[in-house]
């Protein structure tokens, strides 16, 4: 991959001096051209280890053809971008030669130097394109290496990892289970960019966030005139997912109607867009979420149970952060690291207390909220750590779904104690009185938080 500071490496290969001088001079005239001139093919084969990323090459040359030039440049090189210059104007000549993977194929006449120049800056802007892409899927391959996007020590998140490594081997489709904000995308991500499809694209859909009436069109593509508005030919994300992974997230809300278009599709490895006569195959790795549990939406009818056994695959349940223990902190120091990082705000840790304030609490957003929570606290110190005080959890989502954490009897206790010393600015005193409950039990409780925050 060529650095964008080197110069664009330019190869000329024309037996006629007189011309080869001419255009040799035009491409010049950009400094950022480095001109290689040449004037047989064998010279220009010769000399490929110089790495051209373009040719502008005669048709006509002494020892062979610019179609047989082209072919093994091409043997050599698919990337090179091949420019045919020729003084006869062949339409059947000029197809070929483009099917044979020239750029472009030009006559030589008055206007034969800005069209050159005119090609060349395509080529170098769709150039650029290309190593911007590249260089963005080695960042997202980076960023998503399954050892730096997945946070967590606790066994439970072990027997995440022992799934998430048995995922990337294969294509099997993969159904991730897990209460929202527990992070879902994420998994699906780190299977992809871990996977032989990683330089392919990763397509996520929300089922969700789609009007059911447009759903189909979105997933499958529309064809011109397919329905008002429909203008152009539009693929849908099964198409454009072609190659490499497509992810359903929310699939528990799809709409019963469309889940059968949606079974066929998975079935056959064929789409039909809207208002097409013609179906399309396609290749796609599939990952559904959901934070349902879709086997009780199959016994309430709202799921098919046919594409609930497509879909299962291998199943990977993500645990909520409550059940996490200590990878609540663990996660708590990787959110404000990657913060300050971006907000340079200071270098500083949390207090003690602050952490037994993190463990104390149920998260019923999860991940999400914690990172939240731990990004506002940073914002909030005025300090050289985090103190308990800058750890604000939302009113509204304190006592949300609390029997639903499905938590151990000691964590529930830990939950409510840690609620009440809150909000009596920790008068054990007043809280032991409130919970009647003994001053002992409070201070055996702080202990153990303590002890899990020093770990």
């Amino acid at each position: 991959m060529k650095s964008k500071f080197e110069p664009t490496c330019i190869f000329v290969v024309e037996d006629d001096m007189m011309y080869q001088r001419r255009v040799k001079y035009v491409m010049e005239m950009n400094p950022d051209h480095q001109v290689h001139v040449f004037s047989t093919g064998e010279e220009c084969l010769q000399n490929l280890h110089l790495k051209p990323s373009i040719i502008s090459l005669d048709y006509t040359l002494p020892d062979m053809t610019g179609e047989d030039v082209l072919k093994k440049i091409k043997t050599y090189n698919k990337d090179i971008s091949v420019i045919i210059l020729s003084s006869q104007q062949n339409v059947s000549t000029a197809v070929k030669l483009l099917k044979d993977g020239a750029y472009d194929y030009i006559t030589k006449d008055a206007e034969t130097n800005d069209r050159l120049l005119h090609t060349i800056n395509n080529i170098k802007e769709q150039d650029s394109l290309k190593e911007e892409v590249h260089s963005l899927r080695q960042e997202l391959q980076t960023t998503y290496k399954v050892d730096k996007s997945i946070i967590g020590d606790s066994k439970v998140m072990q027997n995440v990892f022992s799934m998430l490594e048995k995922a990337v081997k294969t294509n099997i489709t993969v159904s991730v289970t897990g209460e929202t904000g527990t992070g879902k995308e994420v998994i699906a991500k780190s299977i992809h960019y871990n996977s032989t499809r990683k330089k392919e694209a990763f397509v996520a859909v929300n089922m969700s966030a789609i009007p059911k009436d447009l759903l189909e069109s979105e997933l499958f593509g529309y064809e011109k005139g397919a329905f008002t508005g429909a203008n152009t030919r539009k693929k849908g994300m099964f198409e454009m997912a072609n190659n490499g992974t497509l992810f359903l997230d929310e699939i528990g809300e799809m709409d019963i109607n469309m889940q059968a278009k949606v079974l066929r599709a998975l079935q056959e490895r064929e789409i039909m867009r809207v208002g097409g006569e013609k179906p399309i195959p396609f290749d796609a790795r599939v990952i559904v979420a959901t934070h349902r549990d879709l086997q009780d939406e199959v016994s309430a009818g709202n799921f098919r149970e046919d594409l609930y056994y497509r879909l299962l695959g291998l199943p990977i349940q993500l645990p909520p952060l409550r059940e996490r223990g200590n990878d609540i902190l663990l996660l708590a120091n990787f959110f404000l690291k990657a913060f300050l990082k971006n907000n340079p705000l200071g270098d500083f840790k949390f207090s003690k207390a602050a952490k037994n304030k993190l463990l104390g609490y149920a998260f019923p957003g999860n991940v999400r909220e914690l990172k939240a929570v731990v990004e506002l606290a940073a914002v909030l110190t005025n300090e050289d750590e985090i103190s308990e005080a800058d750890i604000r959890f939302s009113s509204a989502k304190k006592g949300a779904n609390f029997l639903a954490n499905e938590v151990t009897f000691e964590e529930y206790k830990t939950i409510i104690v840690n609620h009440f010393l809150e909000k009596y600015d920790n008068d054990i005193d007043i809280v032991a009185q409130k919970l009647d409950i003994g001053k002992s039990t409070i201070y055996r409780m702080l202990k153990n938080n303590k002890e899990a925050a020093m770990n």
